[in-house]
């Protein structure tokens, strides 16, 4: 911690502990495993239904997971943030959408991530996530947009993808 008023030092603490989110999302997203393993610290637990295991393997498991899908979009909700000192808690409210690659549906996914957030050498780090899901649905893919629209710039699911580039936007 600083000398920083302490208003400010939350203030500063949430924008942090929000762009951990953000973080991991576009990671998810761009197939960045580098990116979504980055945001947990070297001892983290994470847990995601069947799945247990530490920060290198759930950024292993979640890019095998997600290349089953053609696109995938994580969007952030509500996140509660809760800091005491150099530690924190976090319940984050997502929605994910994925389009199967191989087979034609679309699925939804929504819930929260309940985190456990510790402080070292002045940045954020989190050392623990569950994934809680609240609701899903997988429906047929009804999708003709890109066929009408054929110059629409799309997105890619890795490093190539403008966001990587915004000086070319």
């Amino acid at each position: 911690m600083t000398d920083r008023d302490p208003e400010v030092q939350r203030l500063l603490d949430e924008s942090d502990l929000r762009a951990l989110s953000a973080t991991y999302m576009r990671g998810l997203d761009r197939l960045d495993e580098s990116l979504v393993r980055s945001v947990f610290a070297d001892e983290a637990t994470t847990h995601y239904g069947s799945f247990t295991g530490g920060p290198d393997e759930m950024a292993a498991m979640a890019m095998r997971a997600l290349t089953a899908y053609r696109t995938t979009q994580h969007l952030l909700g509500q996140i509660n943030l809760r800091i005491d000192g150099d530690e924190a808690t976090g319940e984050v409210y997502f929605q994910a959408f994925h389009q199967h690659a191989t087979e034609d549906f679309d699925r939804f996914i929504c819930g929260r991530y309940v985190d456990r957030y510790r402080r070292r050498d002045g940045g954020w780090l989190m050392t623990h996530r569950t994934e809680v899901v609240d609701w899903t649905r997988t429906e047929p893919i009804a999708d003709d947009y890109f066929t009408l629209r054929p110059h629409t710039v799309r997105g890619t699911r890795d490093t190539t993808d403008l966001s990587y580039r915004p000086e070319e936007a």
